[in-house]
């Protein structure tokens, strides 16, 4: 399922702890020192693990605009990465199998933070979940989603919708992954006041435990709803392998957003970190240079991420290399 390939209102001290993290990597980059006496040697200071949630690698975004980009900037590291679900991306993090990661789990991200295993969550961009469903010989959207104000209410009308299906017909289709989306559907659901206890699950509830496409697929299948990232949506809107097709009933909500943050893996849990590869791509990602191009990049003829980050300065980096 691993796929390994080559707001505005931050607080103030946020800026400042991140500035005195990277004078502090670029002094360490410039004299070649990793780590401590103990740990010195234990870094590769050419290779830098990025774990990602999958939307960020299956729209391109990494293999188009950041690799590229990071890798001209600093041209003596190697940017490899994995893409899962946030889910799992945090669990690499949580036991120094990366050394940076982005996500977008907001709530998850904050706790890894409090227990120390980050060191730093930078938000950077952000895009929209929307609601898919699907048609039927009565027409498109029984539950009424299309006309739904918020999300919260096209929840409850899915909810509703789903109490009065007979039995073996599903309403509604979950990654059921632990993953960003499956967090913010459970979120929705909860705000909702809607109970899904996966022990217990209400007969119109499916789960399928796999990533977002395999999700799609059967929820085209079984013709019921599900939460899916926009970006992903619309690479696999018009597959083939979505039959009957599913159709985006819910546009932009402010309770859809979907917040992207790039975080920095702790170096004294887990000292073979390279944490200066990891804050040079965090400011990268924020930088006004990094924040064009991410809100610059398209597929399909749409916008796939927005910035958003509080933009960094450059000043403190070591200079760009000569052209």
């Amino acid at each position: 399922m691993a796929q390994q390939v080559r707001k505005r209102t931050w607080a103030r001290w946020t800026t400042v702890a991140l500035l005195l993290v990277l004078v502090a990597a670029a002094v360490v980059g410039a004299t070649g020192a990793y780590g401590t006496d103990d740990t010195k040697g234990a870094v590769d200071p050419a290779a830098l693990r990025l774990a990602t949630t999958t939307s960020v690698n299956d729209t391109g975004l990494l293999v188009n605009v950041v690799e590229p980009a990071f890798e001209a900037r600093f041209p003596g590291i190697d940017l490899t990465w994995v893409s899962v679900g946030s889910g799992a991306a945090l669990a690499l993090a949580r036991d120094g199998n990366c050394d940076v990661v982005i996500a977008h789990s907001p709530a998850d991200e904050k706790d890894l933070l409090a227990q120390g295993h980050l060191t730093m969550r930078l938000p950077f961009a952000y895009n929209y979940f929307t609601v898919v469903g699907m048609t039927n010989s009565r027409g498109v959207d029984p539950a009424g989603v299309k006309t739904a104000k918020t999300a919260v209410q096209a929840f409850k009308r899915i909810a509703a919708w789903g109490k009065t299906l007979p039995a073996g017909r599903i309403a509604w289709v979950s990654r059921g992954d632990n993953s960003g989306t499956h967090k913010k559907e459970l979120e929705l659901w909860k705000k909702a006041g809607v109970t899904i206890d996966p022990a217990s699950a209400p007969s119109w509830y499916a789960s399928t435990g796999k990533g977002m496409l395999d999700t799609l697929m059967f929820a085209a299948e079984k013709k019921a709803y599900t939460l899916t990232d926009v970006a992903t949506w619309i690479k696999n809107k018009s597959s083939a392998k979505l039959s009957p097709p599913l159709y985006r009933l819910l546009t932009t909500r402010k309770d859809l957003k979907n917040q992207y943050s790039v975080l920095l893996v702790n170096q004294n849990d887990h000292p073979d970190v390279n944490s200066t590869g990891a804050e040079f791509l965090a400011e990268w990602l924020v930088s006004s240079n990094g924040q064009k191009a991410i809100g610059a990049y398209k597929m399909l003829g749409t916008t796939m991420f927005y910035p958003n980050a509080y933009v960094i300065p450059t000043s403190v980096l070591p200079p760009a290399p000569a052209r």
